[in-house]
């Protein structure tokens, strides 16, 4: 399981989020409150180099009208789907060790995800759960 910690270093840390997150209560509080609209940036950041992907999978979590629109903080749901993408994005960042590996995971299509990338397969709370099987499995040696 990959520590609150990783997973608000990827939101951008206590800077962008504006609380020291230490546990997964912490972390929950601050998505419950809203995430600042910033941490969907940094997070796509870390997720991949390509600029016209970023906006795929930024404009996948918060329509672009909406995210034009919105001034400081995501909603709750924005929120819950940002930190999810980051979880995954420090897992595989963990599991990988290298920011370039874990991107190319995470935008490579997976055959145990039906064909779909990482990223695509986290939009769902049930396609993260199989992305962090799946990364388990690698962290652990085991075939995927």
């Amino acid at each position: 399981m990959i520590r609150a910690e990783m997973v608000a270093e990827v939101l951008g840390g206590e800077r962008l989020i504006g609380r020291p997150v230490h546990s997964l209560a912490d972390l929950s509080d601050a998505v419950d409150e809203g995430l600042p609209k910033s941490t969907l940036g940094t997070v796509v950041k870390r997720v991949t180099r390509d600029p016209r992907h970023r906006r795929s999978i930024m404009y996948g979590i918060v329509p672009e009208a909406t995210y034009k629109r919105r001034r400081d903080r995501l909603s709750r749901d924005e929120s819950e789907r940002t930190e999810r993408l980051a979880r995954i994005t420090a897992h595989a960042l963990n599991v990988w060790g290298v920011e370039a590996d874990a991107q190319d995971f995470l935008a490579a299509p997976h055959p145990m995800l039906g064909g779909r990338t990482p990223v695509e397969a986290a939009v769902t709370d049930l396609g993260a759960r199989q992305v962090e099987q799946i990364l388990a499995a690698i962290e652990y040696g085991l075939p995927v």
